[in-house]
């Protein structure tokens, strides 16, 4: 007897109300929509409300609707698998909080932290479930509340302008059809470069910032190895992130992973229907385009409009070709990440 295949059974995304435009982001840095655009493609962003919304809270609205087009309920999902970089608190992850939100049984929650990737991570560890028969109703999440920790200064410009926030969602259920569902996952990570895009602190490592921040590596109070005055003061808090050497490296994984998920299933890239790559920079999905030798109808990008969402940003926009009827029942569909780790995936479904 053969192994049931995972199939998208519905999808779902949330973004924020509160539009932040190019032209807004000129209050607080020197920057401008020519130079914003010229770069990474994006007009504008979503933010979330300052008062009410959370990660937890905008992955519950997409998994509400995710959950409905599936024809399921709340009640009968099995499992969570949540991933985000930017979760309500260092701990307890997402998943448990939105367990709690959707008044779910008291089933497993997974967090994973993976970035950009997360979510094709997220969902190739929920493919592996279904496939074993472990679980019947997995919800997915990929959910970012970027907005409340950038440096909204000319010194933090480079990063933040590129990011937004929002949520996506799908769930996945077997399916015994032969032409439908997850076709194969695949993942990849190297740690060499990890430094080139993260964000060090609040950490756990022997500080790199506490021998910075006192004259005598030992005369740094305990406490202040994770999180301290010096380090807000300095800007030390704040993402980094060096942009030339990850769109060197993004341009080279890319278009590897993608055509690995179709080598793999005897697929060329001409037989895709829609590529759905991590919304990361404008240019990087165009340079795959052009390398893949794709057209427009067959890759999606909505950066233009959301920014970069990180792990939401495959399933928002997977979500939103979805509704706009660029995905059909029996199409090729591709979805590709790269991003902090450094970490890439690609998964491959027939729709």
């Amino acid at each position: 007897m053969s192994m049931p295949r995972s199939k998208v059974a519905g999808i779902g995304m949330y973004v924020p109300a509160h539009v932040v435009t190019n032209n807004d982001l000129t209050k607080y840095m020197d920057t401008s929509d020519e130079w914003i655009q010229e770069r990474t493609g994006i007009k504008e962003r979503r933010y979330a409300d300052r008062t009410g919304e959370t990660t937890t809270t905008m992955g519950v609205e997409a998994a509400k609707i995710a959950i409905e087009r599936a024809g399921t309920t709340p009640e009968e999902i099995d499992f969570i698998v949540f991933a985000t970089l930017s979760p309500d608190y260092y701990f307890p992850g997402c998943g448990v909080l939105l367990q709690r939100a959707m008044k779910m049984k008291e089933i497993g929650a997974l967090d994973v932290r993976n970035q950009c990737s997360g979510f094709l991570y997220a969902l190739s560890v929920a493919d592996q479930f279904i496939k074993t028969g472990m679980y019947k109703n997995i919800l997915v999440v990929g959910s970012e509340k970027h907005s409340f920790g950038l440096d909204f200064s000319t010194r933090g410009r480079n990063i933040s302008v590129i990011f937004g926030d929002g949520a996506g969602a799908v769930v996945l259920q077997p399916t015994e059809k032969e032409d439908e569902g997850i076709l194969s996952t695949h993942l990849h990570s190297d740690g060499e470069s990890a430094e080139i895009l993260a964000m060090y602190n609040p950490g756990t490592h022997a500080n790199h910032w506490a021998a910075q921040n006192y004259a005598d590596f030992d005369d740094a109070p305990i406490g202040e190895m994770f999180m301290s005055h010096a380090m807000i003061d300095k800007a030390q808090n704040f993402p980094f992130m060096d942009g030339q050497s990850v769109f060197k490296k993004a341009v080279v994984k890319f278009p590897e992973v993608i055509m690995e998920a179709l080598d793999k299933n005897g697929y060329r890239s001409t037989d895709i229907n829609m590529l759905i790559p991590h919304q990361a920079n404008l240019r990087i999905s165009q340079f795959v385009q052009q390398k893949l030798k794709l057209s427009d109808e067959q890759v999606y990008n909505n950066i233009q409009q959301y920014g970069n969402t990180t792990a939401a940003s495959v399933p928002i926009a997977l979500c939103e070709a979805w509704e706009k009827g660029k995905i059909s029942e029996g199409d090729l569909v591709c979805l590709a990440a790269f991003g902090s780790g450094f970490t890439w995936a690609s998964a491959l479904i027939k729709w």
